[in-house]
């Protein structure tokens, strides 16, 4: 009802415009009925506001704690589905790839599941099927976002100043190449060249068996990171997780500038031998040698609260328009420096200072790379 207000919508509509624009008689808050909402739009929508989330930058507290309770727990599709999608992209029938599979899927989400299998050579792999009709049902809500976002940018400021068209494009990007499960394959491959060091496990692709919609990858055998009871129970140092976790994670930021963009706890295994295995190559960030130097050059002045070195690093991150107000510019960095002046930097989340950087860059229409909005949300998961 909203949207059709701000947008002026209603000629498309054939409701009576009460039911449009009258208030929601109800009890739940607006935060719950955004995340209601986007349940009941599905698997595109679900995605939009898990990276929403993590935007503190755009959205208040109240919004973003029910955002993070969005769940891509979706029903399983059945198996006799599973088995001719795979037969089809492998062009083999499933006899002559597996020696067994299970039947019952070991998760299953909102654009694919996966199942334990067994090949002839005796490997155990896990085996990630993409759900079917999901690239239709994908393209299709992708472009209903990019007409209202068109639309939207047309008829409201506040549309044009947050980039509204960029934002649903870079979503779209991202969205688009987590359905190309070879693409994910190859993600997979490049992060295990780069961690060539001990304490860190990236499972084996099987290229064989693996298409734009199936993707066949070494089972992994150990504790996901979610299972926190179960670790404490086996004795395991927590502490000592967060520290190998939190090093992995930076040597792919800062050194090699090719990171996995969603380290959430479901997607880190302990494996018996303690080191930490990374699944789900999907999501992935990417900076070149520029923005790893301004990122940490931005962040040092932070450590130091040095605001002149805070516009400096940001000024070099971005594209600044020519009528932009370097004054005001600076004026927020000191707010924004003020706000952070007497937290130590050991309590200080770094997810949430670089969203609220970004969030002053983008007021003062700073064009920023899209990768960083994901370093942003890549921080706010680790932390």
């Amino acid at each position: 009802g909203y949207m059709v207000e701000e947008l002026g919508l209603y000629h498309l509509l054939s409701l009576p415009r009460r039911l449009v624009t009258q208030e929601a008689h109800t009890s739940l808050t607006l935060g719950e009925r955004i995340r209601l909402v986007l349940e009941d739009l599905g698997p595109t929508f679900i995605k939009l506001g898990q990276l929403a989330s993590t935007r503190s930058d755009l959205l208040p507290d109240s919004i973003i704690q029910e955002l993070v309770k969005l769940q891509d727990n979706v029903p399983p599709f059945p198996v006799d589905r599973v088995r001719a999608i795979i037969e089809q992209e492998l062009d083999q029938h499933m006899d002559e790839i597996f020696n067994s599979f299970e039947d019952t899927p070991l998760a299953a989400a909102s654009i694919g599941q996966v199942h334990r299998a067994v090949l002839h050579s005796g490997q155990v792999v896990a085996v990630k099927v993409q759900r079917p009709g999901i690239l239709r049902t994908m393209s299709r809500d992708l472009e209903i976002l990019k007409d209202l976002s068109t639309l939207a940018e047309k008829r409201l400021s506040w549309a044009r100043q947050y980039q509204l068209c960029r934002m649903v494009e870079e979503f779209s990007k991202s969205l688009l190449g987590e359905l190309d499960y070879s693409q994910e394959g190859r993600n997979a491959e490049k992060i295990d060249q780069q961690m060539n060091y001990e304490g860190v496990y990236i499972p084996d692709i099987y290229w064989d068996y693996t298409s734009a919609r199936v993707l066949t990858m070494e089972y992994v055998v150990g504790t996901t990171l979610s299972r926190r009871d179960e670790l404490l129970s086996k004795g395991v140092k927590l502490k000592a997780i967060a520290q190998q976790l939190v090093e992995m994670m930076l040597r792919q930021i800062f050194i090699h500038g090719f990171f996995h963009a969603d380290p959430h706890p479901g997607n880190v295994i302990r494996m018996g031998d303690g080191k930490l295995a990374l699944i789900d190559f999907g999501m992935m960030g990417r900076l070149n040698e520029e923005m790893k130097e301004q990122l940490s050059a931005l962040i040092i002045a932070l450590m130091r609260k040095n605001t002149d070195a805070m516009v400096r690093a940001i000024l070099r991150l971005g594209v600044i328009p020519e009528d932009a107000d370097r004054s005001a510019l600076h004026d927020d960095m000191d707010r924004l420096r003020d706000e952070y002046y007497d937290v130590p930097f050991s309590k200080m989340s770094i997810g949430k200072a670089l969203n609220d950087l970004f969030g002053i860059a983008r007021k003062h229409r700073l064009v920023l790379p899209p990768d960083l909005t994901m370093l942003g949300k890549t921080m706010l998961t680790l932390e």
